[in-house]
């Protein structure tokens, strides 16, 4: 029976390796040849990765560990789990908020270092309390930067929370915005949301466009004493701005899941070590939702949430079918179906979509298609990868 040996690099859920079943899947921590890699922090970028590898999964939302561009050359779909860690960060997000509102670390600091009997504590309290004063979170303004699935969940407790909401993402989806609510008002560019806000919370990924997106010249613009929060990726904010907006009582507080030599113990940081998935649901939710993807391409060739890849999905309606992922150029529909044909292949349905420079088929046969329709498909200039799924496990080819 034709089955698939699955390369775990860190400890994933079992909840999510429950979705593999025993019978078709080899999961261990060490395989020569696997067909797929099932990952969440380690760096992969140095690995020599195996021909035999199909589809890489990532335990989380970012991919920046995982050689992306590579595997798409190859033809290879990076899957992740985007939005399964997104209450887990809306609910750390609200935290570092409340933390930096009331003054809460340096609070907690200042009754650690107290001494002296009960009545020596009371005295020193009275005294001091009065340093950590902070605001309520009603009627303030907070920014939100990026409104994917956890920027609008933290827009959404924003505003139960009797906040103001302010929001802005040039890229936002039809669906993302028609479940945003309708509270939210619109920003026009990021300095808008800077001046505006009182607290500002960015849930950007970090590409390109977007690394230092919060610099020294954005924050010049910013209201005096915002509270800046960073829970999406540490290159997102320049470091070197965020010292000096400090400096100058421009920023009230930084708070950022990601900690660094040069923010460690700078008055106004409130640094975690990276606790935004940190959670048992987080982590069960991101396994189960990455290993059912995986599967779901290894056994029928869909796709769902690859960064490389475009979503194609498509029901069977044959009991054979034929993957190709392939260069996104002109006349490549024309040469698969030609291809088929002179073979004596009827194609029974096809769905054909692309997304940048990559493109994939998916096509449901009539009979077998066998070795040699598989060779020749390979041949075809552009294409990066063919397989062969029939609906039989025992059958075709990984």
């Amino acid at each position: 029976m034709r089955g698939y040996d699955i390369l775990v690099l860190n400890a994933i859920s079992p909840a999510g390796l429950k979705r593999l079943p025993a019978e078709r899947y080899r999961v261990a921590k060490e395989h020569a040849r696997p067909h797929a890699i099932l990952v969440r922090s380690t760096d992969m970028h140095a690995m020599t990765l195996a021909d035999s590898v199909l589809a890489v999964g990532r335990a989380g939302a970012g991919t920046n560990n995982i050689p992306v561009a590579a595997l798409s050359r190859r033809g290879v779909p990076v899957f992740n789990a985007p939005g399964a860690n997104a209450n887990a960060v809306k609910e750390l997000v609200l935290a570092g908020m409340l933390m930096a509102a009331r003054n809460l670390p340096a609070a907690l600091e200042f009754v650690r270092g107290l001494d002296g009997d009960d009545e020596a504590l009371a005295r020193q309290i009275e005294d001091g309390k009065k340093a950590y004063a902070g605001f309520e979170l009603p009627h303030h303004t907070l920014g939100v930067i990026g409104l994917g699935r956890i920027g609008r969940l933290v827009a959404d407790a924003a505003i139960r929370l009797g906040m103001d909401v302010l929001g802005y993402d040039p890229e936002i989806t039809v669906d993302a915005a028609w479940s945003l609510p309708a509270q939210v008002k619109k920003a026009g560019s990021i300095e808008e949301v800077l001046r505006a806000s009182h607290l500002v919370s960015l849930h950007v990924p970090l590409v390109e466009g977007t690394r230092h997106m919060v610099n020294a010249t954005r924050l010049a613009h910013a209201r005096a004493g915002l509270i800046l929060l960073n829970f999406s990726r540490e290159g997102i904010v320049e470091e070197a701005a965020v010292q000096t907006a400090l400096a100058s009582h421009r920023l009230r507080a930084y708070v950022t899941d990601f900690p660094t030599a040069g923010l460690r113990g700078l008055a106004g940081v409130i640094a975690l070590p990276h606790l935004g998935a940190s959670t048992r649901e987080a982590e069960d939710n991101s396994a189960v939702m990455v290993a059912d993807q995986v599967r779901d391409y290894l056994e029928h060739g869909n796709i769902r949430n690859a960064v490389n890849f475009p979503e194609v999905v498509m029901a069977r309606e044959s009991p054979w079918r034929i993957a190709i992922a392939n260069a996104n150029v002109p006349n490549m529909l024309g040469q698969i179906s030609t291809t088929m044909a002179r073979a004596g292949l009827n194609i029974h349905n096809m769905l054909n979509k692309s997304r940048g420079e990559m493109a994939y088929t998916l096509v449901d046969t009539d009979s077998p298609a066998g070795t040699d329709v598989v060779a020749a498909l390979s041949r075809i200039e552009g294409v990066l990868a063919v397989r062969d799924l029939p609906a039989d496990p025992g059958a075709g080819t990984p």
